[in-house]
C-alpha cells in the first residue's frame, strides 16, 4: 500500500489542505516541467516542427491507459465546458424527447445541456436525490435508472456528485443508455485520476475532464474522450494543427479537408502549449506510477477515523458503497453554522469547502494522519 507522498509536493507544514477538489497543489516534478518549458522559450531556434505534436501524443497514450480508451479517441482541451460544447454540438436531434441530468449538477454541465434542450425543443429532466438518510445514494441511482427510457436522447452526469462525493453507478447507467439508444456523457473532473473509470466497460460515449484537480495538472488544460460515434463531427475550431497534413510545415497551404483520425478534430488550437503540456505529461506520469486504485485505497484508510467520528455524532455522510474516499461531504446539524465551522478551521489553517448543503472534504496522497486528526479536533467540539 502507498504511504504518504507529501515529500513530492511543496505544501507548507503548517497548512492542512483537505481541498483537492477545489484545486490541487503542484507536484515538484510538475513545477519543474513548467519551469523547463518557460526556459525553452528563451531560445526558440531549437523548437522543431515535430515538437508541436509529440508531447500531445504522449499525453494521449497516458490518458488512454487511465480510462481504457484508444489514444486517438482523446482530444486535448482547455476546460471541461469546451469539451462539453463540442459534444452537444454533435448530438443527434432526431431521437428522444428529453435529456437527463441530476440535481445540483456542476453549472457548466447543467447550462450546456439546458441550452441544447432549449435549442432543440427537448425537455430537461433533473433527477433529485432522496432526503439525507441511509441508502440515499442507492435510491438516487435507482431513480436515475428508472428515468432512462426510449424517449431519452442523452444522459449527462458527473462520475461522482461534485458536492458530496455520491457515486453514480456508471456501468449500469451506461448499459441502460445503450439499451434505449441514448448517448451517455460523463464529466470526470472530480473522479479521473483518483477513482478508476473505464469508458469501454461503462459504455461512455463522451468523457470530459478538467485536469487541475485530481490529475494534478495546471489550470486551463484538460482532455475529452470521444467515442467513434463522434469521429465525423463538427469541431468548435478549424485549427490547422488538427488537419491530416499538419506535420508538413512546408506545405501547410496545400489545404486539405481531412482531419487526423479519431477525435483529433476536437483538439483546442495550440494544444502543444510548451508550458502546460509538459506539466500535464509529468503529472500523468506520476499518477500512473502510483496507480489510481492505490490512491483511492490510501484515501480510504486515511479518512476512517473521521468517518467514525461523524457516525458517532450522527452527522450524515453517504453510505460507504455509494461514497468515494477522495471526496465526500457531510451534513452539519441544523443548529450549527457552516460559516462558523469554516472560520474555526481557517483559524487553524485547515482548508475544506462548502458545496451545496455539505461540508466537502477532499484528500490526496499529500495528506497525513495528522491532517485528519487536526480536522477531527475541531469537529469533536461540535
Amino acid at each position: 500500500m502507498l504511504s504518504s507522498q507529501k515529500h513530492l509536493f511543496q505544501l507548507p507544514e503548517e497548512i492542512v489542505y483537505l481541498n483537492c477538489a477545489y484545486i490541487s497543489p503542484l507536484l515538484k516534478s510538475v513545477e519543474e516541467a513548467g519551469i523547463k518549458g518557460m526556459a525553452r522559450k528563451r531560445n526558440p531556434a531549437f523548437i522543431k516542427s515535430e515538437d508541436f505534436f509529440y508531447e500531445g501524443e504522449e499525453i494521449r497514450v497516458k490518458l488512454g491507459s487511465l480510462i481504457n480508451a484508444a489514444p486517438q479517441q482523446i482530444a486535448l482541451i482547455p476546460s471541461s465546458s469546451y469539451g462539453l460544447k463540442s459534444v452537444v454540438n454533435n448530438l443527434p436531434v432526431n431521437n428522444g424527447k428529453h435529456a437527463i441530468t441530476v440535481s445540483d449538477e456542476f453549472p457548466s454541465d447543467y447550462y450546456t445541456i439546458l441550452n441544447w434542450c432549449k435549442k432543440n425543443d427537448k425537455e430537461l429532466k433533473v433527477i433529485s436525490p432522496p432526503p439525507y438518510s441511509s441508502e440515499r445514494g442507492k435510491k438516487w441511482n435507482e431513480k436515475i435508472l428508472e428515468s432512462i427510457n426510449i424517449e431519452t436522447a442523452v444522459v449527462i452526469i458527473s462520475g461522482i456528485h461534485w458536492t458530496d462525493g455520491t457515486k453514480f453507478d456508471l456501468q449500469k447507467i451506461g448499459e441502460r443508455c445503450m439499451e434505449v439508444n441514448a448517448l451517455f456523457i460523463v464529466d470526470g473532473t472530480q473522479s479521473v485520476g483518483a477513482l478508476p473509470i473505464d469508458v469501454t466497460l461503462f459504455h461512455i460515449d463522451a468523457l470530459v475532464c478538467a485536469a487541475y484537480k485530481w490529475l494534478l495538472a495546471p489550470y486551463s488544460i484538460g482532455f475529452a474522450y470521444f467515442s467513434e460515434y463522434f469521429n465525423n463531427g463538427a469541431p468548435l475550431e478549424d485549427s490547422w494543427m488538427n488537419k491530416s497534413n499538419a506535420g508538413d510545415f512546408a506545405r501547410l497551404t496545400s489545404y486539405v479537408d481531412e482531419y487526423k483520425p479519431g477525435a483529433a478534430r476536437y483538439n483546442v488550437g495550440e494544444f502543444s502549449n510548451f508550458i502546460l503540456a509538459p506539466m500535464f505529461n509529468a503529472a500523468l506520469a506520476q499518477i500512473i506510477d502510483w496507480k489510481v486504485n492505490s490512491i483511492q485505497e490510501y484515501c480510504s484508510n486515511l479518512i476512517q477515523p473521521l468517518v467514525q467520528l461523524l457516525k458517532e455524532k450522527k452527522i450524515w455522510i453517504e453510505d460507504e458503497n455509494y461514497r468515494t474516499s477522495h471526496l465526500f461531504g457531510f451534513l452539519l446539524p441544523q443548529n450549527f453554522s457552516a460559516i462558523n465551522l469554516l472560520e474555526k478551521l481557517q483559524e487553524r489553517k485547515i482548508f475544506v469547502s462548502t458545496r451545496g448543503d455539505t461540508i466537502r472534504v477532499s484528500v490526496h496522497l499529500y495528506n497525513t494522519e495528522k491532517d485528519i486528526e487536526s480536522l477531527i479536533g475541531v469537529l469533536a467540539t461540535l
